[in-house]
């Protein structure tokens, strides 16, 4: 008789470990999901492309209403769990639902933090994390009116570049000197504010956030220097927390995440936790790839195999918007055991500046040129040592040897363990593997059987060279659905 599996969430780490778990132990669980959207798993990391109008939700869908079927999954949409009695090993919706459970996974993903300043809760003020919190945007951006976004991070520039796109007239508040200053140093910062402002964004650094006022809705925003900025949409995107309280309420261990261990388990053994909500070895994560791992390892342990644990990962950072070029790994943090090769045009809009540490990469930030960040991920991965190259290593891989390559033979001469699409965890040799075993001639196959572009998309270039490479004219480029406008 197969076991009870409840999982409360539907995001794309849920949905990722449902993946594997039927691939791994078919049959074994009867899978019960609640999710408090009214709706089925889509990708969040595309939530930028449908703001600014380069996709639709239905493109984004990652399970529809089919695959449940078809998987025997129970799938309870717009259902919010409210408690979880371990007593009883139940969970109860806000529709008043029970279900009882063997396993559960809580997979309820993070809340994203409102600064409390006057006005915060006004009518215009949003948020961003997903898509009702999308098609809110889309819609005030009808007006073509003014729009504040509080955050210069990744979420707050991805927004604010979707609703410019939108029509809206956009200023940008961020508190720190330098745009995405935990990815970006201030060399690349600038060149990144520049290129924003060229989009008719207005971008003010070191703002401090007073209050948000209006008659009954937004109207303005005050900042502590006394600048007003009229506006009639406010996004707050300042960052997120792991949404924990469920847990907490059920009394199993909560830090600032649902603590679990390696394997993804909580204190309570039938209970894991996965995804942003999830702490493990202290901390917690906000990228798709370690969420991913963590889909791969809760499956795993879901199907057996005790032996399956999370290691952590250094993650690049990309920025999902049309024409920023934008790459950021590891620590850049400047020391006294450290080196940097720095290589700036800034007529041309390129930076490159790679940090090391006893002659291997600690660090990469990539502006304006990135195509080689998956050679230097791939030698910071490995602890290569560059001493050798040192000289030419800035230049990319394309001019060791002396003298530069053709972008195609760079490529090439990747190894066939080279991480090629970080969101999914995917080598070079699997994709071309794979294209060569199942006659793949489409990037559309190459998503649907590797996973290889499925995400972002910001790997889609290596991806479709590796193609050529490997069938040449049999590729088919006329059949590409590029992910997102900036691939």
């Amino acid at each position: 008789m197969s076991e009870r599996l409840v999982i409360i969430g539907n995001g794309m780490a849920p949905g990722r470990m449902l993946e594997h778990l039927l691939e791994q132990a078919p049959g074994r669980y009867t899978v019960t999901i609640f999710n408090a959207e009214p709706r089925v798993n889509y990708d969040r990391i595309m939530l930028s492309p449908v703001l600014s109008g380069e996709k639709a939700y239905e493109e984004i869908i990652i399970h529809g209403d089919g695959w449940y079927i078809a998987n025997n999954i129970t799938l309870y949409k717009g259902h919010k769990i409210v408690a979880i009695d371990r007593t009883a090993k139940t969970v109860t919706s806000d529709h008043g639902v029970t279900e009882p459970y063997d396993k559960l996974v809580i997979a309820t993903g993070s809340v994203p933090f409102i600064i409390p300043v006057p006005g915060h809760d006004l009518p215009g003020v949003l948020t961003y994390r997903d898509l009702d919190d999308v098609q809110a945007m889309m819609l005030a951006a009808q007006s073509r009116a003014k729009a504040v976004v509080i955050g210069g991070g990744l979420l707050g520039l991805e927004a604010a570049a979707g609703l410019n796109a939108q029509g809206m007239d956009v200023t940008v508040l961020h508190v720190m000197p330098t745009l995405m200053e935990r990815q970006l140093d201030p060399a690349a910062g600038y060149l990144l504010q520049r290129a924003v402002e060229q989009r008719g964004i207005k971008v003010i650094t070191k703002a401090n956030t007073q209050a948000i006022t209006g008659n009954g809705k937004v109207g303005q925003v005050e900042l502590a220097d006394g600048t007003i900025i009229p506006a009639t949409l406010v996004v707050m995107a300042v960052g997120i927390r792991p949404n924990s309280a469920l847990a907490k309420q059920a009394g199993i261990a909560v830090n600032r995440g649902i603590v679990v261990d390696a394997g993804m388990r909580s204190n309570d053994p039938d209970i894991y936790a996965l995804g942003e909500c999830a702490e493990v070895n202290g901390q917690v994560y906000g990228l798709v790839a370690p969420l991913y791992e963590m889909a791969r390892v809760a499956a795993s342990q879901l199907a057996g195999d005790e032996a399956a644990a999370f290691v952590h990962m250094d993650t690049p950072t990309k920025l999902k918007v049309t024409g920023i070029e934008l790459f950021s790994l590891g620590d850049f943090a400047d020391g006294d055991d450290r080196q940097e090769i720095v290589l700036r045009d800034a007529s041309a809009g390129v930076y490159k500046r790679l940090v090391l540490k006893d002659d291997r990469i600690i660090g990469t930030v990539l502006y304006g040129e990135t195509a080689d960040g998956a050679w230097f991920n791939d030698l910071k991965k490995k602890q290569t040592d560059i001493s050798e190259m040192r000289d030419t290593l800035i230049f990319g891989q394309s001019y060791q040897g002396g003298a530069p390559l053709d972008p195609m033979a760079a490529v090439a001469a990747l190894p066939d363990d080279a991480e090629i699409c970080g969101c999914n965890g995917v080598c070079k040799g699997k994709i071309t593997g794979a294209i060569t075993a199942k006659g793949l001639t489409s990037l559309d196959d190459v998503r649907a059987h590797t996973k290889a572009s499925a995400s972002c998309g910001s790997c889609t270039g290596l991806v479709e060279k590796l193609m050529v490479l490997t069938i040449g004219d049999k590729y088919n480029p006329a059949a590409v659905q590029p992910m997102c406008g900036c691939t």
